[in-house]
């Protein structure tokens, strides 16, 4: 279950990538949240993980209102982003699991993919600002997670901030240009 929910994170992260429409943003914002609920919740942090869930979903739902009413999904020219997101996993995959040792690889491999990728979307720019501000939310949501890596555990106040940037960057809104 820990290793499907680290996969959904990725999975998560590549969509949003992937896509310029707020319905395919909303998606992977949504499986990038409930998979780093899962792992909140699996190691312990059950507020951590109420916290994640109730500011990921109110931006998703955010994001599935507001911009193009399209998926998104692979427009023209996204074949460098599909080759990124690929490669980011891989990468991931291999430092959580190969290069750094010990237990928690699923989180780490969740953290790093999500944490790249988010990283690449908002450093390569879009004409639509709800893919940057979805990457925003779920970088923040990753930067959580990744706090989670350490040994002492954060408590829940990193989870909590990251929820709590997921409901502000939500309540933004930003005019999207017209297609005519």
């Amino acid at each position: 279950m820990i290793q499907a929910a680290a996969f959904a994170a990725w999975l998560g992260a590549a969509v949003i990538v992937l896509a310029d429409g707020r319905r395919g943003l909303a998606l992977g914002l949504a499986l990038t949240t409930i998979a780093f609920t899962v792992l909140a919740w699996a190691g312990g942090e059950h507020l951590a993980a109420a916290a994640l869930l109730v500011g990921g979903v109110v931006a998703a739902i955010q994001r599935s209102r507001t911009g193009p009413d399209v998926w998104g999904l692979m427009p023209p020219g996204s074949t460098p982003r599909l080759v990124l997101s690929i490669a980011g996993g891989l990468l991931a995959l291999w430092v959580a699991t190969s290069v750094i040792t010990g237990p928690g690889a699923e989180l780490r491999f969740a953290a790093l993919s999500v944490l790249g990728l988010m990283g690449a979307r908002i450093l390569t720019g879009s004409e639509h600002a709800g893919a940057l501000l979805t990457a925003l939310v779920a970088l923040a949501l990753s930067v959580a997670m990744a706090s989670g890596l350490a040994d002492a555990g954060p408590g829940p106040a990193p989870y909590i901030a990251a929820a709590l940037i997921a409901l502000g960057v939500s309540v933004i809104r930003v005019a999207e240009p017209n297609a005519a």
